[in-house]
């Protein structure tokens, strides 16, 4: 007897057989995302810097039973070596169809304490990380003509905020980009999308924040500042959205036949970036530093 497989469509998207590759897999974002791709049917390749920790996400497959859907890999995306490795290995298979960059940190301090070497390793794990992975990757989608790139960005990507510099600049630079990028591929039928999320309940402010020495001690002149930037991040979080929200919208991304190129996610996200893009520069300088004191 002839069995026939039914193949499961969404929104016109073949998703039977569909491999998404996400990094920074292994908290946040990216955690919840790979699941969610799961759920949906992809073969999802969940690419971690730890092993050990990345132990957690197939903890979690295996109890919602989506284990045979997620494979882990160990992917460094500052090391061009760790890069190629992986490579080699879809090359070998010669398909992707949507590469998730989302590994990243988040750098803070006050710009005259940061060593640059602080700077540069932002810019190499938030930034050039993200250039990396999709220069060693889009070599798969081009030739097939058809793909999904989704840069994690912030509205840090849109919007400064005193003391985080490394990570806003990071961000804006990857926005800056993304943008050239999408109008490069679109010919190739490969869409680039910035997902642009404000505060959620996840690890980038605690774990996956790092703040510079110096901005942190009682004699810096920026000691005070740098604790009014944290008292307004913690009282913030009660206000912090579900992140599941974010990997939800980054798989309805991969889904849409022809997705924007920015998506802002988050309560109050969008209405700051309109006003931040309308009022003058003097008012808007005004209500950063007036939240701060209050």
């Amino acid at each position: 007897m002839l069995i026939i497989k039914k193949e499961k469509w969404i929104k016109g998207v073949k998703l039977v057989g569909k491999v998404v590759l996400i990094t920074g897999a292994s908290s946040g974002f990216g955690y919840l995302t790979a699941l969610e791709f799961a759920e949906k049917g992809y073969k999802v390749i969940a690419a971690v810097r730890n092993m050990e920790k990345g132990a957690r996400l197939i903890k979690e497959a295996t109890k919602l039973k989506l284990q045979d859907k997620i494979t882990l890999e160990t992917l460094d995306v500052t090391c061009v070596k760790s890069i190629a490795a992986l490579a080699e290995k879809f090359e070998a298979k010669g398909r992707l169809d949507i590469l998730v960059n989302n590994a990243g940190y988040a750098g803070a301090g006050f710009a005259e304490e940061i060593p640059v070497d602080e700077y540069r390793e932002q810019l190499e794990t938030n930034f050039f990380g993200a250039i990396a992975v999709t220069q060693a990757f889009l070599p798969l989608m081009r030739k097939r003509r058809s793909g999904r790139i989704i840069m994690m960005s912030s509205v840090s990507g849109q919007i400064g905020f005193p003391g985080l510099s490394p990570y806003v600049s990071s961000k804006f630079a990857l926005e800056g980009f993304s943008e050239s990028l999408r109008l490069e591929l679109l010919p190739f039928s490969i869409y680039v999308t910035l997902v642009e999320p404000g505060s959620y309940k996840t690890s980038i402010w605690t774990d996956g924040k790092r703040i510079t020495e110096k901005s942190i001690q009682e004699n810096s002149p920026y000691a005070q500042q740098m604790k009014s930037v944290e008292k307004y991040l913690q009282k913030s979080e009660q206000n912090y959205g579900n992140p599941l929200e974010v990997a939800k919208k980054i798989v309805f991304i991969a889904e849409a036949k022809k997705p924007k190129l920015r998506y802002k996610l988050g309560k109050g996200v969008g209405m700051t970036i309109f006003l931040k893009a309308c009022l003058p520069w003097k008012w808007w300088e005004k209500i950063v530093l007036y939240n701060l004191k209050k």
